[in-house]
């Protein structure tokens, strides 16, 4: 008899470590996960706040802003529907220019200025990210199916 209880026993525990071995990886993926938005996604409300995600598109033409301080620039990601505002302290990759695709990621603030940590730009005229190709796409689409 004692031997089907630490049997038992030796199972409740196999069970129990291993739920809190699933419950840490669990946590460890959610706090990591980092979602990608379109700008008139986040103009809708969809994008989360003062969470960390990717907001992409292309940088509106005219938009870069240098400040003085020669790391802060600001600029307009679009993806031909809607805009969002991006400031970003740091340097910019090389291929970073206006008309060019862009991903950022960084948090929303409660002001619409998105305050990017991490900028990634395109590496040649034919690649862009495939998140933001598609939200592209998708605006271009909206944009011709709602004009009369």
């Amino acid at each position: 008899m004692k031997n089907r209880h630490k049997r038992l026993a030796l199972i409740a525990g196999g069970v129990a470590a291993f739920g809190i071995a699933t419950a840490l990886v669990l946590n460890a993926f959610q706090s990591n996960l980092v979602f990608f938005f379109t700008p008139t996604q986040v103009s809708a409300g969809e994008a989360p706040q003062e969470r960390t995600f990717r907001v992409g598109g292309m940088v509106q033409t005219g938009s870069v802003q240098r400040q003085s301080d020669g790391l802060t620039v600001k600029f307009v990601v679009t993806d031909t529907a809607k805009m969002i505002p991006v400031s970003y302290t740091g340097i910019l990759p090389d291929l970073f220019s206006e008309g060019k695709g862009v991903v950022a990621q960084g948090k929303l603030g409660a002001d619409g200025l998105f305050r990017a940590e991490e900028v990634l730009a395109k590496h040649d005229e034919n690649y862009m990210p495939s998140e933001a190709q598609h939200a592209l796409d998708e605006a271009a689409k909206n944009t011709i199916a709602t004009r009369p």
